[in-house]
């Protein structure tokens, strides 16, 4: 992961990771639309579908309950994960879900098989800090990341408990709420960035409501990564069935090629 914020930063634009559910809208086409784009993005989220995905807006929800319809599971999408690792896709891969299904599987069972698929790390939105101690003890002995969230409602406290560990890097949460496309970028979110930047060693990752090339540059000169998500799916489901993965694939390179532009401007 270091190594995909460093040669972003070196190309002076933000890295990308796009998200994606697994399994939707099957596992086959999954599959083929993160193939695509995993050569234009710096990173990949990769969702992990759950019953009751609190942190996510409609769109990333709606993904996930049809996802579960299929009959996605944990265990399948390490099997895609793992699949993915051997079809060539060499981009870091981080697995999002939730606890809960984390804690069923069991933590050393899951993030053993994690690392044996190819994962570099875990997001795990509704597992606070002081909860996570075991399971980010897991992952650093298989040699894997666990992602914190910081919000711009954190006070210095939890920012400086949450900089003191991270790894890989931080997830700041550009507004409020739920996940989903918003048209703009909140006003206070370079001040937000700049409080966690003062204390925090490792690179800041904005996500959260973030839909367009233009919103990728603006937080780009502000931030050492960006995460996209709704927009992406809304893309897949606004193209045909054969050029769903094509689709994916054009709008992450346009977030690409416009953030670069942008940000040597």
């Amino acid at each position: 992961m270091a190594a995909a914020f460093a040669n972003a930063k070196a190309a002076e634009r933000p890295a990308l990771m796009p998200y994606y559910t697994l399994g939707y809208p099957e596992m086959a086409n999954s599959l083929d639309i993160i193939s695509a784009i995993a050569p234009h993005a710096d990173l990949l989220e990769l969702g992990v579908p759950f019953s009751d995905p609190l942190a996510d807006g409609p769109t990333i929800q709606r993904s996930t309950q049809t996802a579960l319809e299929n009959g996605t599971t944990v265990k399948k999408c390490l099997a895609a994960l793992q699949t993915l690792r051997q079809q060539g896709v060499e981009t870091p891969a981080l697995l999002m879900g939730y606890y809960n299904p984390i804690l069923a599987y069991g933590e050393e069972a899951f993030v053993r098989d994690a690392a044996e698929a190819g994962a570099d790390g875990f997001i795990v939105p509704d597992l606070p800090p002081e909860e996570a101690d075991e399971l980010e003890a897991v992952a650093a002995r298989y040699g894997l990341a666990l992602i914190h969230f910081l919000a711009p409602t954190s006070n210095a406290e939890r920012i400086a408990a949450v900089t003191k560990r991270a790894t890989g890097f931080i997830y700041l949460v550009s507004l409020t709420g739920i996940t989903g496309a918003r048209a703009q970028v909140a006003d206070d979110l370079g001040a937000f960035i700049g409080r966690v930047r003062q204390t925090s060693t490792v690179p800041l990752a904005v996500g959260f409501g973030i839909s367009t090339a233009a919103q990728v540059a603006e937080i780009g000169r502000l931030a050492d990564g960006v995460i996209v998500g709704s927009a992406l799916i809304n893309a897949v489901d606004s193209a045909e069935p054969a050029h769903k993965a094509q689709a994916a694939a054009e709008f992450v390179r346009g977030l690409v090629s416009l953030s670069a532009s942008q940000s040597v401007s």
